[in-house]
């Protein structure tokens, strides 16, 4: 009867064992089903006015922009957004130098939030790489620091409005409001433009 009691007891915990181990196996399953990161993918060319702001609209003409960018799905109604976008600054005041070369690079989100679609709000942070465009080298002049190249830091906010959409094919408008940590006042810049963008998976 113990033999009896102690075989049963093991095919109890067997199939126990066995069961709990099916769950989890579904419940992985699941997990990869709804696991969406990465699962869309698609680059963007974006292009359009910058408008300075602040103490910059003395120092710095308005100036176009262009850039390229990814988009990739990252939660649900989230997507990552990385960008790389170029401008030429000319000064407005009477400096030695023709103009400042600006490279930008940004990492970010993209909030697809329900109760305003198709609008998107987006926010992230920016890494500016300035450089006078100038023939000499005056450290010791005003603005000459920018001969040697100068690296900053900063936060961004943007709407982006699509309006168009055909296959794997969108355009639309995006405004995007940019602040750099700049010394000794914060540097603050308004952008708008359009943006093409193309999916790949």
């Amino acid at each position: 009867m113990k033999k009896l009691i102690t075989i049963l007891a093991l095919g109890l915990a067997s199939i126990l064992h066995a069961g709990e181990d099916s769950f989890a196996f579904r419940n992985d399953s699941l997990a990869v089903a709804n696991d969406i990161s990465f699962s869309h993918l698609s680059v963007f060319l974006e292009g359009g006015e910058i408008y300075p702001m602040g103490d910059l609209m003395d120092a710095v003409k308005n100036t176009l922009y262009g850039g390229v960018g990814i988009h990739y799905t990252y939660w649900e109604n989230v997507d990552g957004i990385v960008m790389f976008q170029y401008a030429y600054f000319k000064p407005r005041t009477d400096i030695y130098y023709y103009g400042v070369h600006q490279f930008m690079g940004r990492v970010g989100a993209d909030w697809k939030w329900k109760t305003i679609q198709p609008v998107v709000l987006g926010a992230g942070f920016s890494c500016s790489w300035t450089r006078a465009d100038a023939e000499e080298t005056f450290a010791n002049k005003r603005g000459g620091t920018l001969t040697d190249n100068e690296t900053e830091f900063g936060w961004y906010a943007r709407i982006s409005l699509p309006v168009f959409k055909y296959k794997e094919y969108s355009a639309g408008f995006h405004v995007m409001w940019e602040q750099l940590w700049t010394l000794p006042k914060r540097s603050n810049m308004l952008y708008a433009g359009l943006t093409f963008e193309r999916s790949i998976w």
